[in-house]
């Protein structure tokens, strides 16, 4: 009910709001994206106000949202918006890569918590991304318009996480446990070998020169040209240090437990990508013409040049990026998860149902 109310709202907005003034402001930013955010910030609203009053009509109470919102929650939103901000902007200010690494906290709190706290905390690390960090080396004028993809991956991931998705099914059978793996890594290779690593062959045409005479390739690289905050190269070596460590110990937890719960987390992963591909691509093209500032530019760009048009191009873009980099963040949420002690995760609303120790 809630979900067919903000769609309508959003619907209903988009074609009262009419055509999308492009005209750029002193920050780059089309002069209509505020109008066409308030329109999606009414959709939500309206539709998170329609499922309350469902709820309240039924019940006379509010319950299935006050208790996603107790006190552990609470202090965990605002280490999650951190966590998600940080590492976000190091991806999108020093890495060259397809990826964005940027929702680990809105994950981990729709796991624990329940989906309409995921949501929150997704809605709030963006806004607080580009509105509270403006000015500073994390703020980004980028963030806020994708505020409603982030929502959607914290409702998902609650989602997920009240079905069980991210429980560890140890002591699986050697046999299932190799098919399960088999499956995992086809999945995410063939995605990576087939959508990604293709376009970055014929990324290294030179576009345009740089101010120095030197020309500018698109050719695939770890950080970005040009001079890079000292800040973001250390957090980025960081974070890099902080992936590998966490799928080592994945395949560690694999081989010592044979926990075959990663498949359904890569599975679950990949599915929250492409939803999340299909909600960003058009605002990315609407928005900011295919370019947010991201290594994800890359690959717009190779489409264009392969021929798409640009809302093709920010599409495909999307459908390669958005589900890798949602499978490996849930990976990483999976692993952290898996150290994380089962007392301390049951504290929270959904954390017993969520990691196996209360049965559905």
């Amino acid at each position: 009910m809630g979900g067919a109310a903000a769609a309508a709202t959003v619907i209903v907005g988009l074609i009262a709001l009419g055509t999308f003034d492009a005209t750029p402001e002193p920050s780059g930013i089309p002069a209509g994206a505020n109008s066409f955010m308030l329109v999606l910030a009414v959709g939500l609203a309206v539709g998170f106000g329609a499922y309350a009053a469902v709820e309240w009509l039924q019940t006379r109470r509010l319950d299935s949202i006050a208790r996603q919102f107790d006190t552990r929650t609470i202090v965990l939103i605002p280490i999650a918006i951190a966590i998600n901000v940080v590492l976000g902007q190091t991806v999108a200010s020093a890495l060259k890569l397809p990826v964005y690494l940027d929702s680990i906290g809105t994950i981990l709190v729709g796991v624990l918590a329940g989906p309409i706290a995921g949501a929150a905390t997704g809605l709030l690390s963006n806004l607080a991304w580009t509105f509270l960090l403006a000015g500073s080396p994390f703020g980004s004028p980028y963030a806020w318009p994708f505020a409603i993809v982030a929502a959607e991956i914290g409702l998902l991931a609650g989602v997920f996480g009240y079905a069980g998705v991210f429980r560890s099914r140890t002591g699986t059978t050697p046999a299932r446990l190799v098919g399960g793996v088999a499956v995992a890594v086809l999945l995410l290779g063939g995605l990576a070998w087939y959508g990604v690593v293709p376009f970055y062959r014929g990324l290294c045409a030179d576009i345009a020169p740089r101010p120095g005479g030197t020309p500018q390739g698109l050719c695939f690289q770890l950080f970005e040209d040009g001079p890079i905050d000292p800040l973001f190269v250390t957090l980025a070596i960081g974070l890099a240090a902080v992936v590998v460590i966490a799928l080592v110990a994945l395949v560690l937890r694999l081989a010592r437990d044979r926990d075959l719960g990663v498949v359904y987390v890569l599975v679950a992963g990949a599915a929250c990508g492409v939803v999340s591909a299909l909600i960003a691509a058009p605002i990315a093209a609407l928005v900011f013409g295919g370019v947010t500032g991201s290594g994800t530019d890359l690959l717009v760009a190779a489409f264009q040049q392969a021929g798409s048009d640009l809302q093709t191009a920010v599409l495909q873009q999307s459908l390669i990026s958005d589900p890798i980099d949602k499978t490996i963040t849930y990976l990483i949420v999976f692993t952290l998860l898996g150290a994380v002690s089962r007392r301390v995760a049951a504290r929270y609303p959904q954390g017993e149902r969520a990691l196996g120790t209360l049965e559905a």
